[in-house]
């Protein structure tokens, strides 16, 4: 009896020993992180901020979209400049390189030195050619419909989703007449989903209409109408995103860009007191794919 004991004993550990281990954990997919960099026009540089703090905590975007001046940062972020070397380049801008006017149309800006610009520093890269997928979002003029361009000249699609109605000639690519992006995307949340992003960062520069802000000068102004003018489509536009980041650069004046050290730093606060919860939510969002 002991031995028939001993023998069942033994044949109960021999079967638990071969019991095979649990199969570990599924690993949860890879994000495709999205950057919609919002409009603002010298606000814009909140968006260098927001991108130096990011990739300071391992957040690196993997596809990029733009507005008016955040066609202008996204642009150069994509063709491969970190957010040091944007500061940098911000740091080193003076605004007679971008500004041309033209008394041919009454003195708007042409928008042409600010296509140079932007194509000198993307080594005259296409868009497609870029280290990142990258679209510039901005308004046909003769039927109010969004258009994100993500190939050809990058410049000139940085141009047309800057060319602010009012103070820039309308941009003409392939005969057809382009406006500020803000018109119709102030925060281009969808162009970023249209390149494949999973979680979409948006970052809104702008200024709400709430009888607080009076700007003095003609770009201010001008500004602001585009803005009200976006303003409930880009909250519909908004809500698609998984986070939403809002530097605090109310204070900025579309002109002022000789506080662009002020907004870099709004923006890098903005970030930074953003980080935890940002995390939080790509987990959660990395768990829903895995389902």
């Amino acid at each position: 009896m002991k031995k028939l004991f001993a023998s069942l004993i033994a044949l109960s550990f021999l079967a638990a020993c071969t019991t095979p281990p649990p199969a570990p954990p599924k690993p949860l997919p890879k994000l495709k992180i999205g950057l919609a960099l919002g409009g603002g026009a010298a606000k814009g540089f909140a968006h260098i901020g927001v991108i130096k703090m990011l990739e300071a905590n391992g957040i690196v975007p993997d596809v990029v979209s733009g507005t008016s001046a955040g066609s202008v940062v996204g642009a150069l972020y994509a063709s491969g400049m970190n957010g040091f070397t944007l500061q940098e380049r911000a740091f080193g801008l003076d605004e007679s390189q971008i500004r041309d006017l033209s008394l041919m149309s009454g003195g708007l800006v042409k928008g042409q030195k600010l296509q140079d610009y932007v194509n000198k520093l993307v080594d005259n890269r296409p868009l497609d050619k870029l280290n990142k997928p990258f679209a510039a979002v901005a308004t046909e003029l003769d039927t109010g419909t969004r258009i994100s361009f993500a190939r050809g000249n990058t410049g000139q699609a940085v141009r047309a989703s800057s060319s602010i109605p009012g103070v820039f000639e309308p941009v003409m690519i392939a005969g057809r007449r382009y406006v500020d992006g803000g018109v119709i995307s102030p925060v281009p949340v969808d162009a970023a989903k249209e390149l494949g992003a999973d979680f979409i960062i948006a970052v809104d520069i702008s200024s709400k209409a709430n009888g607080s802000n009076t700007p003095s000068n003609m770009l201010g102004i001008v500004n602001q109408a585009v803005m009200i003018m976006g303003q409930k489509l880009g909250e519909q536009e908004m809500t698609r995103a998984d986070f939403i980041l809002r530097p605090k650069v109310g204070k900025i004046g579309a002109a002022d860009f000789d506080q662009k050290n002020i907004a870099i730093l709004e923006g890098e606060k903005a970030a930074i007191a953003a980080i935890t919860e940002i995390k939080r939510r790509m987990l959660e969002k990395q768990k829903a794919l895995a389902q």
